[in-house]
């Protein structure tokens, strides 16, 4: 898998529209209540036959109660405006970013970035602080995603 990461700031405001799910990490790696999998799989049954090609899909990681440890609410969005059970809409946050991206199969692929990103930010030298603001993935197709982490 090829993995990199790079400094971007956004500037403009995205609004997103999905299903959204509350949830934590201990949560989510134990199994015991893990809730990602389950809004992923009703997001592609509910949301993803009303997308057209020029659609994009997003998920988004915000709310978050404190850092790595509290709760947070998740996403799996769309740029497109959907009318669906459920649907939510989310602004992605304007700010500065760490861009992680990797290629390879879905899901693992977000899985291993995602546990690059832990990595990064456990490192004692890692110059850049997480914000817990909003993260957010972009799926720029089937086999590859972009993670970005609000930095400080």
């Amino acid at each position: 898998m090829d993995q990199q990461k790079t400094h971007i700031t956004i500037d403009n405001s995205t609004t997103l529209f999905g299903l959204k799910v509350r949830t934590c990490n201990s949560n989510e790696m134990s199994g015991q209540g893990a809730k990602i999998a389950r809004l992923w799989q009703a997001f592609y049954a509910n949301v993803a036959p009303k997308l057209s090609p020029e659609s994009q899909v997003y998920g988004v990681y915000t709310h978050y109660e404190s850092d790595v440890t509290g709760d947070f609410d998740v996403y799996a969005c769309t740029s497109t405006p959907v009318q669906s059970a459920n649907t939510e809409s989310i602004d992605l946050a304007t700010g500065k970013y760490l861009r992680f991206s990797g290629q390879g199969a879905m899901p693992q692929t977000v899985v291993d970035v995602w546990g690059q990103v832990w990595q990064y930010f456990s490192n004692e030298h890692c110059p850049y602080i997480r914000a817990y603001k909003t993260d957010y993935e972009f799926y720029k197709n089937s086999e590859e995603v972009e993670v970005f982490i609000s930095v400080e």
